[in-house]
């Protein structure tokens, strides 16, 4: 198995909007896409964070993992998945738009237990 941890930047000030859109509009249409193992989006909580100092985008605040097979079953599914008039319909409805985003970051990891 390969997971895909999807880290996003989404502008702060839009996060309770994005929240609700998440839950009604994108997580439904991406769960009946592919195997997402859980969606996640920060508390007002304080981060801790060790080592070297960040950018001055911080942490992200939203965090999402999907689940595959293998990385050509990722290859050829994400594709499939984020094109199409369902998936233009869902998106266009982001709060504030794609501007946003003000960073995307998708790693692959595999599990060791």
């Amino acid at each position: 198995m390969l997971y895909e941890i999807r880290n996003y930047h989404f502008k702060p000030e839009l996060i309770e909007e994005y929240k609700a859109w998440a839950k009604n509009h994108a997580i439904p249409y991406l769960g009946s896409k592919m195997d997402v193992i859980g969606f996640w989006v920060n508390t007002a909580d304080a981060p801790e964070v060790g080592g070297a100092p960040q950018d001055a985008l911080g942490v992200a605040n939203v965090t999402w993992i999907i689940k595959w097979r293998d990385l050509a079953q990722r290859q050829v599914d994400w594709p499939a998945a984020i094109k199409g008039p369902q998936w233009e319909s869902v998106i266009a409805n982001v709060p504030g738009g794609m501007t946003s985003y003000l960073r995307l970051e998708s790693k692959f990891a595999e599990a060791l237990i």
